[in-house]
């Protein structure tokens, strides 16, 4: 079995990547939003990246369903889900079209409406440890969130739509 690398790149997320059998580096980035990046490096350089995929969460899934192993991410969320008794730890992006930016964690109502509790935000790669109901959250952050995984979908869904109030 191959190495993998892990590199933290600050304010971006993280790298992995090793070299295949056949002598190829391939690797991917998670970026602190979620969103991955394949990443396939040049035959005639090593240190050069000569195509980059980015790959939405269905396309990660489903790519790691043909090579017919359940994907890193999961694996971790099975494994925080199982240590804290059926509830999920997640980052859920606040979109950039959504039409509360401004408004406090209380005037979402994600609590009343999902029974998922805000535990902290990342804004601009800082973390905003458990912030208070005040606390206005922006377009370009991401809502550190522990629930219920129904429940955080539904959480999710209701940030997307930019309900407010």
């Amino acid at each position: 079995m191959s190495n993998i690398t892990e590199t933290t790149l600050p304010g971006v997320g993280v790298r992995h990547e090793f070299t295949t059998k056949a002598g190829e580096r391939l690797g991917t980035i998670t970026h602190r939003s979620g969103r991955r990046d394949l990443l396939i490096f040049s035959a005639k350089d090593p240190d050069a990246c000569s195509r980059s995929v980015r790959l939405e969460d269905e396309d990660a899934d489903i790519l790691a369903d043909l090579l017919g192993a359940q994907s890193s991410v999961q694996r971790e969320q099975d494994k925080v889900r199982g240590e804290i008794g059926g509830l999920t730890l997640d980052w859920l992006p606040i979109a950039t079209e959504w039409k509360c930016s401004g408004v406090s964690i209380a005037d979402t109502r994600i609590f009343d409406q999902t029974g998922v509790a805000v535990v902290a935000v990342m804004r601009h790669g800082e973390p905003i440890p458990t912030p208070d109901g005040n606390f206005r959250l922006r377009a370009g952050d991401v809502a550190i969130v522990v629930g219920a995984p129904e429940s955080i979908q539904r959480a999710q869904e209701l940030l997307q739509r930019g309900v407010c109030g």
